[in-house]
């Protein structure tokens, strides 16, 4: 049973940067990507990052414009991370880890919601201006 674990929310300022740390456990990960999503009130939940647990690749969102955001794992740890810099009170959000079996190959990294069938409780982030 895949289970995942977010952490690191929090209230701060606009202009500080979070971690965010989402720890996965129940099975191995290879061949796994995972996801980095946000869900804002009156909104859809929206990916931010992806990272392939085995290959290391990874993807952005437009919306995480100039890479303020980092997407990595720790595989001794089986814990990915995204890094959060000069946040914005827009990014106020519920922070959601999600994971989703993709195979080894080069296959592009999933980017709906609906693609991935593991989920984390998900982390506050307030962000205030």
């Amino acid at each position: 049973q895949v289970q995942l674990v977010e952490s690191g929310g929090g209230l701060v300022q606009a202009g500080d940067s979070l971690k965010l740390s989402c720890a996965a456990s129940g099975r191995t990960f290879i061949g796994y990507a995972m996801g980095w999503f946000r869900q804002a009130p009156g909104k859809e939940r929206e990916l931010l990052a992806a990272i392939h647990w085995s290959r290391g690749i990874t993807y952005y969102a437009d919306s995480v414009n100039g890479r303020r955001f980092t997407i990595f794992r720790d595989i001794a740890k089986n814990t990915v991370y995204l890094q959060m810099n000069s946040l914005k009170p827009e990014d106020t959000a519920v922070y959601y880890c999600a994971a989703q079996n993709v195979g080894v190959g080069a296959v592009p990294l999933p980017r709906s919601a609906r693609a991935y069938d593991y989920w984390g409780q998900g982390t506050q982030v307030t962000v205030s201006s």
